[in-house]
C-alpha cells in the first residue's frame, strides 16, 4: 500500500467514525422536553397598589380633630347624600367623601342613640344623611336656592352666622329597616316644604297629608336621638342639633 492509499483509507476511516458519533444520541438529553428546563424570566413585574385617595373636604375634618363615625361603631350606615346628585343641589358637592365626621363629644351622642335604638328595635339602624359640613359647601347651598332672604333662613342657615353643621356637631338622620329600606316619614330627605315640618305635623295628620304611621316613624327617630342628647328643630323631621348655634361657636371651631 504506497501512501496515497494509506492516506485514503484513513481519511475514510475518519468520516465514517465522526458520522457515526453524530447520529447517536444521549439518552438523556432525548429524554427531556423544552419544559423541563429552566427558564430564567428576565423581565420583572411592576405591581402598583391602589392608594385610596381621601377627599380634600374629608382631610379638613381630620386636620379639625373630628372622628370618623364608623370608628367608633360600624353599625351605624352612612348615605352621604352630597356626595351623590341625590338631593337637591343635584350634583355632588363632597368629592365622593364617603365617611361622616362629627366632633369625638357629638360622635358619642350618636352612638348611644344607636345603642338605643338596637335595644328596643334590633332589627333596625340609624343611617347618617349628613354630618360635619364646611361652611363653602354651605355657602354653595345658599347661593343654590333662589328665594328671598326670609324663605331662605326656613330651610338653611345663613352661611354668615355658621350652621351647626359647619361645626360637626349637627347630623341628619333617619332609621332604615332590616333590608336596609328607610322608614316612610312622609317625604324624603331634604324636602323644602311644610310636610317635612315636626312642628306641623298634627295639621298635616288632620289634613290628611301625612298618616299616622308617618308620625310613629317620625316620634320613634325624635324619642331614639332624644335619648343620645339631641334635640331637633321646627323644619326639617331629619336634623338634629347636639348644641345650639352660640354653644357651637364657644366649644368648637368652624370648618371653612
Amino acid at each position: 500500500m504506497n501512501f496515497f492509499q494509506k492516506y485514503n483509507s484513513l481519511f475514510l476511516f475518519f468520516w465514517i467514525a465522526l458520522f457515526i458519533s453524530c447520529g447517536v444520541r444521549d439518552s438523556s438529553i432525548q429524554e427531556k422536553t423544552v419544559e423541563e428546563y429552566p427558564v430564567k424570566d428576565t423581565l420583572t413585574e411592576t405591581v402598583i397598589e391602589d392608594i385610596p385617595v381621601v377627599p380634600p373636604i374629608e382631610l379638613q375634618m381630620i386636620e379639625h380633630g373630628l372622628i370618623n363615625i364608623h370608628d367608633l361603631d360600624t353599625s351605624i350606615i352612612v348615605e352621604l347624600k352630597y356626595s351623590t346628585t341625590d338631593n337637591f343641589l343635584g350634583k355632588d358637592v363632597y368629592g365622593g367623601m364617603k365617611n361622616a365626621y362629627l366632633q369625638p363629644d357629638v360622635a358619642e351622642m350618636l352612638v348611644r342613640s344607636q345603642k338605643f335604638l338596637k335595644s328596643i328595635h334590633p332589627e333596625f339602624s340609624l343611617i347618617v344623611y349628613d354630618a360635619a359640613r364646611p361652611r363653602s359647601i354651605q355657602q354653595k347651598m345658599w347661593d343654590a336656592v333662589d328665594a328671598p332672604f326670609q324663605e331662605k333662613i326656613r330651610f338653611l342657615a345663613n352661611p354668615a352666622n355658621g350652621s351647626i353643621h359647619n361645626f360637626g356637631a349637627a347630623v341628619d338622620v333617619s332609621i332604615v329597616d332590616a333590608d336596609g329600606n328607610p322608614l316612610d316619614m312622609g317625604t324624603g330627605f331634604d324636602y323644602m316644604g311644610e310636610l317635612a315640618y315636626p312642628s306641623l305635623e298634627d295639621e298635616m295628620l288632620e289634613q290628611g297629608r301625612l298618616e299616622p304611621f308617618h308620625i310613629e316613624n317620625r316620634r320613634l327617630l325624635r324619642r331614639v336621638m332624644r335619648h343620645g342628647g339631641f334635640w331637633g328643630i321646627q323644619s326639617e323631621w331629619w336634623h338634629f342639633n347636639a348644641c345650639s348655634r352660640a354653644e357651637a361657636w364657644e366649644r368648637y371651631q368652624i370648618i371653612e
